[in-house]
């Protein structure tokens, strides 16, 4: 368990009521399963109400129930294998799985927009259109977040796409990074020691870093000019990372409408292209 929580349930144990010890009892023993847990399941599996969860996290120094959970989650997080996370979901989604992932991946979502800098954004949005070049990189599953995002910028940006296969292509691929260049950086649970290192690369260079993570804890958030959080969701040995596509979406809908006049003219340009070499089918018309 997190040393900080373990810490507070020490200090606070001898002056929790009966309900709350149960609490305390639990998340000791069971620390990876109740990160995950509501407050409503907490209280299921130890038998107390909801309120008295809240009332327990409160009561050992947190700002309520998703004050402790957070910081729970994010420590635990980083740390779960693959079949500790299967064992962990196994243990929270007793219900319709689908219903839960859509209502998590909702719950994700909505946190985001409540708790996003708006300053960071705005900031990534200018480095990106002051950027001489953008280099874009996410390893493992946050690759696919990381392509999805040059997929779409290279449109209209100069951008690479970082190849993560080895450590040293990364690197030979990034050596030529500058003051004048932009590094965007995507990484979520488990943390990659490729992402950390080509990051430290990238800011000893002294380019602009924005990093994508989920939190302040996160081991690129320190490197990062602009720090843009978007929760993530764990279902089974996967993590969900709907937020952070919905988030890249928004980056790069805020970054191309300052654009928008070269935007609309290298889009005219390529639609004749793609018509010219008939790159796209077209629904309801036969080709010969």
């Amino acid at each position: 368990m997190p040393d900080n929580i373990q810490d507070k349930i020490d200090i606070y144990y001898s002056s929790l009521s009966k309900g709350q010890k149960k609490i305390a009892d639990y998340i000791v023993q069971n620390y990876e399963k109740a990160s995950f847990m509501t407050a409503a399941d907490l209280g299921k599996v130890t038998g107390v109400s909801e309120s008295t969860v809240v009332r327990f996290a409160s009561r050992i120094g947190f700002d309520g129930y998703p004050d402790f959970q957070k910081n729970l989650q994010e420590t635990v997080k980083s740390r779960l294998t693959s079949v500790q996370r299967m064992d962990v979901a196994s243990g929270i989604d007793d219900g319709d799985i689908l219903e839960n992932a859509f209502a998590r991946d909702i719950e994700m979502i909505k946190k985001m927009r409540d708790s996003i800098s708006r300053e960071d954004f705005a900031g990534s949005v200018k480095a990106i259109n002051s950027a001489k070049k953008i280099y874009i990189l996410g390893v493992r599953s946050s690759s696919s977040l990381a392509g999805f995002a040059a997929f779409y910028m290279s449109y209209i940006y100069d951008v690479v796409l970082v190849n993560t296969s080895a450590s040293s292509e990364m690197f030979e691929q990034m050596f030529h990074i500058t003051q004048d260049d932009l590094c965007i950086a995507v990484s979520f649970p488990r943390y990659s020691n490729r992402t950390i290192n080509a990051l430290k690369f990238a800011r000893s260079r002294g380019a602009k870093i924005i990093s994508i993570t989920d939190g302040e804890l996160s081991p690129i958030a320190k490197y990062a000019t602009h720090l843009l959080v978007a929760p993530s969701s764990m279902v089974s040995f996967v993590d969900s990372l709907v937020a952070p596509l919905s988030l890249i979406n928004a980056l790069i809908a805020a970054a191309s409408r300052e654009k928008k006049d070269e935007v609309h003219a290298r889009f005219e340009d390529l639609e004749r292209l793609w018509d010219e070499y008939n790159v796209y089918s077209i629904t309801g018309e036969e080709k010969h």
